[in-house]
């Protein structure tokens, strides 16, 4: 599956033929090509949890390894979570009905900012509910939480904070804010308030006490930001809201570079299975990312990966120098002709 991600394979059949091409490339791997229906039914069959730990094992021995830092000063934690859909046609994935017409599957994605490491996916159907799979987060005390106005629940955001959980989101416009301190800012924030958020519920939940920051964005157009935080600076307040945009782009990123919106498989199983798979993937070049002196593009560095698939390289030595001349592994058991 990892072949089906990095070698842009367009079903099942592509993989086998694709590993049939190489017959002497991937001896040195000590791997054999399946025929496609051992493949067809493994990826059906295969129960997808078996990804899922690899995933979470190869993310734990990345930050490990390397200990990947932040933008921050600050030495919270520092993540964000986020939601993207992917359409389904409804007749063929007919196990994840969306809408009338529509299929689709939902991955809830929590990225750590050190090193931009996803650290935790589920997927659900598209009628799955944000907020819900949110309530089940078991965060530890101290995480600072970037996360957008769809997952606005006080009830929720008033948990956070007895698990000493620090948020920074934004506010619906329908949300009923009263203000009761303004305080000093500097020059580069308009406003920060202590207000009272759902003052006027229906539900008979009582308001909670927020700070609100008030800045220009990029336009001269003033955005407001909430948190529980009232330590840190009202300007890094603001950034670490607008970090937020990171999952953003790695949602992008993992659509664009990887095998995630097309499947080789039709079954939730074979689905989910092609999807920790990217998953996988990704915190694979990641990790090639944060290993590499120079900088790398994740665009270019997964095309050049994919010319390099089955050859034999020094990876850490072609990082830093991918265009270096080409020098074949020695080999001890070559016999040397004898003439005459």
């Amino acid at each position: 599956m990892l072949y089906c991600q990095l070698g842009r394979a367009q079903s099942l059949g592509e993989i086998c033929d694709g590993l049939n091409s190489l017959q002497g490339k991937k001896n040195h791997l000590g791997i054999e090509t399946p025929r496609k229906s051992t493949l067809a039914y493994a990826n059906g069959h295969r129960p997808p949890e078996l990804f899922e730990a690899v995933f979470h094992g190869l993310v734990a021995r990345v930050q490990n390894e390397l200990g990947p830092k932040h933008r921050f000063r600050f030495k919270n934690k520092l993540l964000s979570l986020d939601t993207t859909t992917i359409d389904l046609c409804a007749s063929i994935f007919d196990w994840a009905h969306f809408m009338r017409t529509k299929g689709a599957v939902k991955l809830h994605m929590v990225l750590d900012h050190a090193g931009l490491l996803p650290v935790f996916c589920a997927i659900t159907t598209g009628k799955a509910s944000d907020i819900q799979l949110a309530r089940a987060l078991n965060l530890p005390a101290g995480t600072i939480l970037a996360i957008d106005r769809g997952y606005v629940d006080f009830r929720w955001l008033q948990s956070l904070t007895e698990q000493k959980v620090c948020f920074v989101t934004r506010l619906r416009r329908t949300d009923s804010v009263q203000v009761i301190e303004s305080r000093e800012a500097p020059k580069t924030v308009v406003s920060d308030e202590t207000i009272l958020a759902g003052v006027r519920r229906s539900d008979g939940f009582g308001p909670i006490t927020l700070r609100r920051v008030t800045v220009l964005d990029d336009d001269g157009v003033p955005f407001q930001v909430v948190t529980n935080n009232f330590k840190l600076a009202a300007s890094t307040i603001a950034r670490i809201y607008r970090e937020r945009w990171q999952i953003e782009v790695f949602f992008r990123a993992i659509k664009q570079n990887l095998r995630i919106k097309t499947f080789v498989g039709t079954s939730a199983k074979a689905l989910r299975t092609q999807v920790w798979s990217a998953l996988i993937a990704i915190v694979i070049l990641k990790f090639l990312q944060l290993k590499a002196r120079t900088g790398w593009s994740l665009s270019r560095l997964v095309a050049l990966i994919r010319l390099h698939l089955f050859s034999y390289r020094d990876l850490t030595h072609w990082l830093d120098d991918p265009f270096a001349d080409f020098e074949s592994p020695p080999n001890d058991q070559q016999l040397v002709l004898q003439f005459g």
